[in-house]
């Protein structure tokens, strides 16, 4: 980490590399151009997985298809676990991290919904930040410059359950749902793919689960038009009706990924 941490210190334009699938196409569409890569992925404090008593710690640089093949994270939480499972392909599950994802935080990427969701906490080289102070906006976090994401601390759930409708060409979200209830029986909502403003906490939905953790509990729920994206790949009517049938699934289907 001190090594990397110097290396950005001292070069004028540089980058770290995580998994490089954002970095290495923005590289070769001639994007960004930086003077020196410094590649994370082999920094022993950034691997690993471990179960604590009441929560799961991942390390920054752990792939997608570990976390996916993970007996703790299966154990823990097996929504997230799922959730890894369908990203991409094999060639980027196999390359991607939760600490490149979670840096870049494209408002269509898995995790910001979970981590979100979970009320997890990402630790840096500098400080621990909760989720909600993570993310700012679209492709916004609080991250600042030269800043290392060193783990993720998430709070194991009661239960969890993890719903995406995804374009079938890219198969990032269109919408997505994390759903998560508390031991206490507070229920936590995030949507991904669908926000103007990239993930958020859909907190009427969460007020209704909160009171009967059951997908009835969202009939004739949708967030507003407004908050959703309008574009090409889904109108916003369309994307507010989506958030409220993802979430449906993912309380109808605790402990996995609803995929279509």
């Amino acid at each position: 980490m001190a090594e990397a941490l110097a290396l950005f210190e001292t070069a004028d334009e540089p980058a770290y590399l995580a998994g490089g699938h954002t970095l290495i196409p923005v590289m070769k569409n001639h994007l960004a151009a930086p003077d020196r890569l410094i590649d994370l992925r082999a920094i022993p404090e950034l691997g690993g997985i471990a179960r604590r008593a009441d929560s799961l710690r991942i390390g920054a640089a752990v792939s997608h298809a570990k976390i996916a093949a993970s007996p703790p994270v299966r154990a823990a939480i097996p929504a997230l676990a799922a959730l890894a499972g369908s990203i991409g392909d094999v060639q980027v599950r196999n390359m991607g991290t939760i600490g490149g994802s979670l840096a870049h935080n494209d408002p269509a990427a898995d995790y910001p919904a979970a981590v979100l969701a979970l009320g997890a906490r990402v630790a840096t080289d500098r400080r621990t930040l909760a989720a909600e102070d993570f993310f700012e906006g679209l492709f916004g976090t609080a991250l600042e410059d030269g800043e290392i994401i060193r783990h993720v601390e998430l709070p194991v759930p009661a239960a969890a359950g993890y719903a995406k409708f995804r374009n079938p060409a890219s198969r990032y979200a269109l919408v997505a749902a994390f759903v998560a209830r508390a031991p206490d029986g507070a229920a936590r909502v995030a949507i991904t793919g669908a926000g103007s403003d990239g993930v958020f906490r859909w907190a009427e939905a969460e007020a209704a689960l909160g009171a009967a953790f059951a997908a009835p509990a969202l009939d004739g729920l949708t967030p507003s038009d407004a908050q959703m994206l309008d574009d090409i790949h889904a109108a916003a009517d369309e994307r507010a009706a989506l958030c409220a049938s993802m979430t449906a699934r993912a309380v109808m289907r605790p402990g996995r990924a609803s995929i279509f």
